[in-house]
């Protein structure tokens, strides 16, 4: 008798020859068993290897789309920009989702006719001087008839002048005064002469235009001191980072009065935005520091809105609860944030970002081939109603049309979402990325559909992520070292 177990996919096999085989029944019995354990101890083991297989083949994709986000976040675009309008509201499966793929790589259209751009006026307010090109006045003649020309027209043409950024000395004189009689006569003689004006570095030559122009170059704009150490001395003037350094120092206890008001007035506000990010200290305890923002009002100025516009940051050592907790404290209106747990200890009512939930499906699209896309399309798709509801509302006349506009609207897309969601759950693989994705959805939905209760409030946190992008960029130039001394600016007000 010979057992192949090779149909099983295992690699064994043995042979027994007749004559060898016992005569009696209960001894080809106990054979047969001993046979069949075997087999299924192997089957067994093989069962656990393909488990084994697939667990590391799960855990290679998934190191492979982490990497592939990473190449696409340093070396790819950023943009999230959606599709038109007009592509919006179009149902679309997933099926053909799919297929469009498949046709878009078989049969791609030509590309279309690239126009020219058309350069944008230069802003009215700007001072203008004007530079007339005229011929000389013996060649107003005509060449044929030597009668004098006469003007029919002219062209005109708009260039932008450059003018460096000029540093000027401001020498102020305070002139002394004394009574003569007294000196004269040897009396006490009082001399009179105006106070210093007050000033943020006492005894220093630093205005508050030039530590405006280092804190917003160095914070803002994401130049290290060394850096701006480098431009003045293009200038000819001898400002070394240290100096710089301990002026900031300086100004963020000074401004420690301001930065307090600033908080008092955003903390009345209805509706904030907050989020985080990381911070490489040198010469921390910790291997990473947090900066917090917190924020009210528009980006920019809004003279219409009663919303003040303020942007305030928090420096913390770490990204527990207890940092926004304590900033927060008292604090029970909207708070527009990221999925993160820490914001859950603050007392106020967290309104969920769409722009993070959207992120997951996107990251997916980015990284993933585009024939295996299809169901993160098609969240996408349903996610990209919501923003263009909220665009149309965007457009209406008054704060109360546009929010009559959304809860006419957003129920119904919210919904669908939410259907297709719930759906999907249970059909995924809890492993995949996909999974994680729609899981991401399902547990923040209480917070998600929250900006439905105000009209104040908004589909995403972008608010605060562009606040707080100065130092996403230049994370790594947070802190001046000179050799001689470290400074910390915390708490600093924007």
């Amino acid at each position: 008798m010979a057992v192949n177990c090779r149909e099983f996919g295992i690699i064994h096999y043995h042979e027994t020859r007749p004559d060898t085989l016992p005569n009696d029944v209960e001894s080809l019995k106990k054979l047969l068993l001993e046979q069949q354990a075997l087999l299924s101890q192997q089957v067994s083991e093989i069962s656990e290897k393909d488990s084994q297989l697939a667990q590391w083949q799960s855990k290679y994709q998934n190191i492979l789309e982490q990497w592939r986000l990473a190449q696409q976040r340093q070396f790819g675009t950023s943009s999230e920009v959606m599709p038109g309008q007009r592509d919006l509201f179009d149902e679309t499966s997933e099926d053909e989702l799919d297929s469009q793929v498949d046709d878009e790589q078989e049969n791609r259209p030509p590309a279309k006719k690239r126009t020219q751009p058309k350069r944008k006026l230069l802003p009215k307010d700007l001072p203008r001087e004007t530079v007339v090109l005229d011929i000389p006045e013996e060649e107003k003649v005509c060449d044929g008839c030597q009668g004098e020309l006469h003007k029919m027209g002219e062209d005109k043409s708009e260039k932008l002048e450059f003018i460096p950024a000029q540093l000027k000395v401001l020498e102020t004189v305070r002139p002394k005064y004394a009574c003569r009689h007294c000196d004269q006569s040897g009396t006490h003689s009082t001399i009179k002469q105006r106070e210093p004006e007050p000033s943020m570095i006492p005894k220093g030559i630093a205005t508050p235009s030039l530590l405006a122009q280092i804190i917003t170059g160095k914070f803002q704009y994401s130049l290290p001191l060394y850096r701006q150490e480098t431009l003045f001395q293009q200038y000819g003037i001898e400002l070394k980072r240290s100096t710089m350094s301990s002026w900031m120092a300086t100004s963020a206890q000074v401004l420690q009065g301001l930065y307090h008001l600033l908080r008092q007035v955003m903390l009345q506000q209805s509706v904030l935005h907050a989020d985080e990010t990381t911070l490489q200290v040198i010469k921390e305890k910790r291997g990473s520091c947090y900066m917090w923002v917190y924020c009210s009002g528009k980006d920019s100025p809004d003279f219409n809105s009663p919303i003040p516009n303020i942007v305030l940051y928090d420096f913390q050592p770490s990204r527990a609860g207890a940092c926004p907790k304590n900033f927060l404290s008292g604090y029970n209106g909207y708070l527009q944030v990221d999925g993160y747990a820490a914001y859950e200890q603050t007392e106020a009512t967290l309104v969920g970002c769409w722009a993070h939930a959207r992120r997951k499906f996107t990251d997916i699209v980015k990284t993933t081939d585009k024939k295996k896309t299809g169901k993160a399309q098609l969240a996408l798709s349903k996610i990209q109603k919501l923003y263009a509801i909220e665009s149309v509302a965007q457009q209406k006349e008054t704060k109360e049309e546009a929010y009559q506009h959304r809860l006419k609207h957003a129920p119904t897309a919210l919904e669908d979402y939410k259907a297709w969601l719930e759906k999907e759950s249970k059909r995924l693989p809890p492993s995949s990325t996909i999974a994680k994705a729609v899981q991401y959805s399902l547990n923040q939905w209480d917070k998600l559909i929250q900006y439905l209760k105000a009209p104040e409030l908004q589909l995403d946190n972008n608010r605060a992520e562009r606040a707080i992008k100065p130092f996403v960029i230049g994370r790594k130039n947070w802190l001046c070292v000179s050799r001689r001394r470290h400074y910390e600016v915390e708490h600093f007000a924007a």
